[in-house]
């Protein structure tokens, strides 16, 4: 079984940081070997692709929304099992509730549909 926590939401004004966390874990659970992302959903909208990094023995190709792209980036703590989100530069429209999500299948990486595993979200407020 597979379980996977976020953390680090929180309220931050225009133009602040905040970093994300995932925990991964599972009795069976090699997070190496799974792409890991992160979606994010804002009220009243469809769930969004945000970013995401490939398993290892895919190389660990980062991927990013062109909304985020140069103000966020993903990582990999081995050491901690986690994938982290470093958000930078945040604007109001970046609120949302974050989700991480991983697969393991060879199925489009930007698609939420092809993900088997989600953690309950963590909330990201930016005010103006």
């Amino acid at each position: 079984q597979v379980q996977l926590v976020e953390s680090g939401g929180g309220l931050v004004q225009a133009g602040g940081s905040l970093r994300l966390s995932c925990a991964a874990s599972g009795r069976t659970f090699n997070y190496l070997w799974y792409d890991m992302a992160w979606f994010r959903q804002a009220p009243g909208k469809e769930r969004e692709f945000v970013s995401a990094i490939t398993k290892t023995s895919s190389g660990g190709t980062r991927y990013y929304a062109d909304s985020v792209e140069g103000r966020f980036t993903i990582s990999r703590d081995t050491a901690k099992n986690t994938v982290n989100l470093q958000m930078n530069s945040l604007n109001p429209e970046d609120t949302a509730l974050y989700y991480c999500a991983a697969k393991a299948t060879r199925t489009p990486i930007l698609s939420g549909s092809s993900y088997s595993h989600w953690g309950q979200g963590t909330q990201v407020t930016v005010s103006s």
